[in-house]
């Protein structure tokens, strides 16, 4: 049975990829940092498809604790077969605000968002060649594309994952296809935490698509890079309602 490891899959669209995943009949790693009591109720969701789960608590951003969880992959599953780069981090900070974006801020973003998703993949790389379908998906941003986002240490962190997502697939390749989603606005619980249904509402009215994507809207688009195609690597796939056109 193929495996598949989650990052950050305890809420949102980690959890909507996971559950999928499972579905599609992939045991399923469950990793989180700090969310444990939902991490557990994806796990739930997973073993609810008849496969097995794993939970593992790793902070993405240190490199010995990736390398762990991968031990753990390991003597549980034998192997891996996807990677989906989802744990994230930001902290809403104005652009103008240039003094608010702190050194701690900065390093947090970039540890989490970049360092995570290149830990990972260098960790998994091993088990992922054993594989005849391996794949890496990165959960980016348009943050990354257009400059406008949650902080400018954000959009930057996503702009160097494109570039990365890119450096990887070549890196990686032929055995190992790498790709990344980025997507638009998102209604998940973080972007609830700092921004009103109402001000989401008035973000996306404008787009071709006026609202903002699901969970489940993104999980489409890892699905398909995961396991829909073979002759896909390399790209950063935008799923935004059409904002960014």
């Amino acid at each position: 049975m193929p495996t598949a490891l989650v990052t950050g899959s305890a809420t949102g669209v980690g959890r909507a990829c996971a559950a999928r995943l499972a579905a599609a009949g992939f045991d399923v790693v469950v990793n989180y940092s700090r969310s444990e009591a939902e991490a557990r109720e994806t796990c739930q969701l997973v073993e609810a498809e008849g496969v097995s789960a794993l939970l593992v608590k790793c902070d993405v951003s240190e490199d010995a604790a990736v390398r762990e969880m991968m031990r753990q992959i390991e003597k549980k599953f034998g192997g891996l077969d996807v990677v989906i780069n989802n744990a994230g981090c930001t902290f809403p900070v104005a652009h103008p605000q240039l003094e608010e974006m702190t050194e701690e801020k900065w390093d947090r973003i970039l540890g989490v968002n970049l360092k995570g998703p290149f830990f990972v993949a260098r960790a998994a790389a091993p088990l992922l060649r054993k594989s005849d379908r391996a794949a890496i998906v990165n959960i980016s941003s348009i943050a990354g594309i257009g400059g406008r986002g949650s902080s400018i240490a954000y959009c930057a962190s996503k702009g160097g994952l494109n570039t990365m997502t890119k450096s990887l697939a070549l890196a990686l390749a032929p055995e190992i296809r790498v790709n990344a989603v980025c997507p638009g606005p998102i209604e998940t619980r973080w972007m609830k935490a700092w921004m009103t249904p109402e001000e989401i509402e008035r973000m996306t009215a404008h787009d071709p698509l006026p609202r903002a994507s699901t969970s489940d809207d993104i999980a489409d688009a890892v699905m398909f890079l995961a396991t829909g195609t073979q002759m896909m690597t390399g790209q950063c796939i935008v799923v935004d309602g059409g904002r960014t056109i």
